[in-house]
């Protein structure tokens, strides 16, 4: 859709609150609770990165979301309307899990494929 955002004009330079138990609501679907802690634990503390959105869409091996998804067009709007979107927590892995955030991993794909998307990235 457009080139010329910056990561700054999308996201937030940290996640919200709120996404921490998101991403240990999906981890208890994969690992044991002692695996859930450790990991939300390590996404609290590890440093804010950049990664492309291309990239993570290709190492997570997910669909890409039409951008007429409910929530996918819920956040590209959020974006137009200034609003900025919180970075997303990605679990390594083959394949790279997005522990939250895959549907702004989508909307930022959509806007630019290039942008930036500022994540916390730990190992499992």
């Amino acid at each position: 859709m457009t080139t010329t955002m910056s990561a700054a004009d999308l996201w937030l330079p940290d996640p919200e609150e709120h996404d921490f138990p998101a991403a240990a609501d999906y981890l208890d679907l994969i690992v044991d609770a002692d695996q859930v802690e450790r990991i939300v634990a390590r996404l609290r503390e590890a440093p804010t990165r950049a990664k492309k959105a291309k990239d993570v869409m290709r190492a997570s091996q997910l669909p890409l979301l039409p951008a007429d998804n409910v929530h996918v067009r819920h956040n590209i709007h959020k974006v137009r309307d200034g609003k900025k979107l919180s970075p997303v927590l990605l679990v390594r892995g083959a394949p790279l899990l997005i522990v939250d955030g895959y549907h702004r991993v989508c909307a930022a794909y959509h806007l630019t494929e290039d942008l930036d998307i500022p994540c916390r990235l730990v190992s499992p």
